[in-house]
């Protein structure tokens, strides 16, 4: 019993690790180029990793983008795009500007509520 709990904490731990891994552009270009997409049975993994997205699982992920690019691994069309270096170097550049889009938004609402706090603390006096 204590060497099942152990067993699916270590496939637990493999699988986050894998999945997480997904998030990287050029990771799944390396996959293409060695043909794992062309694999059927890799092609089922994949599919079966789907559960990531349920949130009792999804918590644990440091690096949510790795969710969007399992789902758009369920399409051969995407699959066979990432052989091209290219297409992993634009998938890359996206997510940096994302990263740095999303940095900035976050930088300001917090600015603008700490602003506000300021400016209510300043009124109740």
């Amino acid at each position: 019993l204590a060497s099942d709990d152990t067993g699916n904490r270590l496939r637990f731990q493999l699988e986050l690790e894998f999945v997480q891994c997904l998030a990287n552009p050029n990771y799944l270009n390396f996959l293409a180029q060695r043909g794992y997409f062309k694999d059927k049975a890799f092609v089922n993994y994949l599919k079966y990793l789907l559960y990531w997205k349920e949130p009792e699982y999804a918590k644990y992920l440091k690096y949510p983008q790795c969710l969007h690019m399992l789902e758009l691994l369920q399409y051969e069309h995407f699959r066979k795009e990432l052989v091209n270096a290219q297409c992993a170097k634009f998938i890359d550049e996206q997510q940096i500007l994302h990263w740095q889009h999303y940095s900035r938004k976050r930088m300001r609402l917090q600015q603008a509520l700490a602003e506000q706090q300021q400016q209510n603390n300043t009124s109740v006096k």
